[in-house]
């Protein structure tokens, strides 16, 4: 069967492998504008993967962890939220930058991410961790990449030669509607990767598809462009990716 790939929004995304197994990344579903999927309508969940612990990615792991008990796969600051939220430890695979794991039988390679992870424990106490990238092995030929709020940095085209992903997300916007839930004086101007650092960033990794992310909704500046500095390049005889835009519900199959 072909590998299927659901936008939520921001960067959650559902991926169906070709063996049928429904993978949740960064599942930021219930607080989503525009998202037409809430947390308890999804029926099959296997594997829940989330690359750090902002609100925007973390999103409702720990609700559909409690009602599908599908496993994680997650950083240690992000199981140690877990389980004082009651998460049992066997549920819960903690890794980081380079340690592969299989769980609910899928392949599952974390890589380097240039951010942050913190989140506020039940007691008042702070946990921080290290983000991660993944590179999903959703088919023999299907090498999905999310990139896990990274900025850009050369050692993309690392990850490029060490594990070929054949499509991925990478963010090149903010999703505007809901930053002021991130207080703090003046204003945001880019995402973690700007259109341009984005597009340059999908080019280092060697990506055949690219699917720009992290906004709410499509229809806006950044993602206009990100299409436009790939058609430059495209112009100038650079090889890039074949660009698909996707809005929250949209659905591709690979």
């Amino acid at each position: 069967m072909p590998v299927s790939i659901r936008f939520f929004g921001v960067a959650a995304y559902e991926l169906i492998t070709d063996q049928g197994q429904h993978i949740l990344i960064d599942p930021f579903l219930d607080g989503n504008p525009n998202n037409p999927m809430k947390a308890d309508q999804l029926e099959q969940v296997d594997l829940v993967l989330v690359s750090h612990a902002a609100f925007d990615h973390l999103g409702d792991t720990l609700a559909i962890a409690r009602r599908t008990g599908a496993p994680v796969i997650c950083g240690g600051e992000v199981k140690a939220y877990l389980m004082a939220y009651g998460l049992p430890t066997e549920q819960i695979r903690a890794t980081t930058w380079g340690i592969a794991v299989e769980v609910a039988g899928v392949r599952v390679q974390p890589v380097e991410c240039h951010h942050w992870s913190q989140i506020t424990m039940p007691d008042g106490s702070y946990a921080s961790g290290q983000p991660m990238g993944f590179v999903i092995y959703a088919a023999p030929d299907v090498r999905f990449y999310h990139y896990g709020d990274t900025a850009i940095f050369s050692d993309l085209k690392l990850i490029a030669e060490l594990y070929a992903p054949t499509i991925g997300c990478i963010g090149i916007s903010q999703p505007w509607q809901i930053t002021d839930q991130v207080p703090g004086p003046g204003r945001m101007i880019t995402g973690e990767m700007s259109p341009r650092e984005g597009a340059l960033a999908a080019r280092w990794l060697g990506l055949e598809t690219v699917l720009p992310c992290h906004y709410i909704d499509a229809d806006n500046d950044d993602v206009r462009e990100f299409e436009r500095h790939l058609a430059v390049a495209a112009a100038a005889g650079e090889r890039v990716p074949r660009l698909v835009v996707m809005n929250p519900g949209d659905v591709i199959e690979v």
